[in-house]
């Protein structure tokens, strides 16, 4: 982000007239460094927003609104499904990092977010936080429906009541219990072409809900340094790594367990069904190579799990998607 105490160029503007007076050819000289905070001051909101992480919770939105329309719905509720649920995340998000700005700034990976930098100041940011809750809500009751209104203020009561305030700080399940609000996509995307729940946005849950802890328990092994310090009890902190290991392993096993079911019952077949038998393989391979390297004591290059778990999922709703429209 570009600093606002970088001197930056001045651009001439020219100047008004005085009243009564015949313009002249004279410039008045307006410093950019104004325009440079503003900027950076837009991109800090927009950083609490942790747009990278919803992405990936959207990447699972769309196929299941094809799945659930059995085709494809309108390009209308799409687009506004996917802006209001954008919103959504990103109230979460935001609230999430005015809740815990005092442990950001003890991590080497959160120590550079604006709340820590004091770009932003507190109360700015849980106002903007709120205010994007309060849109989102408000878009999908008025322009989609009522029940995917409901489930997007639960997921971002869960996210910041359950999760960031609740369990964080307090219990190594946290990822697991609280990681249930970034499922949460999968049953809004579901009611937003429906207006109600039904058993495949279920085990897709489900499926989004056993991933999480092996995508994030990989991410929090690389970063169990950062976690000690602020005294966070992620697994990989109070546990040995070969009993981390083995827990991604067994919930691994269960992810791709709940993948395989949502093909009968979905009634999607082998477009689907032949994609999540090979990614399943794929990702329980790797989780039992990092079980037996840790168990030998070797090395056992957490984020190449991470980065497989996101791949994992998005292959996973592509086929998804495939199959919904075939």
């Amino acid at each position: 982000m570009t600093s606002a105490a970088v001197p930056v160029p001045a651009v001439p503007v020219p100047a008004a007239p005085a009243a009564g007076a015949e313009p002249s050819g004279d410039v008045l000289v307006v410093p950019r460094g104004r325009l440079a905070r503003a900027t950076d001051r837009a991109r800090s909101y927009i950083a609490l927003m942790k747009l990278r992480v919803v992405e990936l919770l959207l990447v699972s939105t769309v196929p299941v609104m094809l799945l659930a329309e059995r085709g494809m719905p309108s390009w209308w509720l799409i687009a506004v499904t996917l802006l209001a649920g954008t919103l959504s995340a990103g109230s979460a998000n935001t609230i999430n990092c005015y809740v815990d700005r005092d442990i950001d700034q003890l991590m080497g990976r959160t120590k550079r977010r604006p709340l820590v930098r004091e770009v932003v100041e507190p109360a700015q940011a849980l106002r903007f936080g709120i205010a994007l809750g309060i849109i989102s809500t408000l878009m999908f009751g008025l322009l989609v429906n009522w029940t995917s209104a409901v489930l997007s203020v639960g997921a971002i009561a869960f996210y910041v009541f359950v999760y960031t305030l609740g369990l964080k700080r307090r219990s190594p399940s946290n990822i697991v219990i609280g990681g249930a609000a970034g499922c949460f996509p999968v049953l809004i995307g579901w009611s937003a072409v429906t207006g109600t729940v039904g058993w495949p946005a279920v085990l897709l849950f489900a499926v989004v809900f056993f991933w999480t802890p092996p995508h994030f328990w990989a991410l929090a092994i690389r970063f169990k340094d950062d976690y000690a310090a602020a005294g966070v009890p992620m697994l990989p902190v109070v546990a040995t790594l070969e009993v981390v290991t083995r827990r991604i392993l067994a919930y691994s096993y269960l992810m791709v367990a709940v993948s395989l079911a949502v093909a009968p019952v979905a009634d999607i077949g082998l477009v689907y069904l032949v994609p999540a038998v090979l990614l399943g393989a794929w990702f329980v391979a790797e989780a039992h190579r990092m079980a037996a390297r840790a168990k030998r004591g070797e090395e056992i290059k957490p984020m190449r799990l991470f980065h497989m778990s996101i791949t994992y999922l998005t292959l996973l709703f592509a086929a998804l998607a495939v199959a919904a429209l075939l």
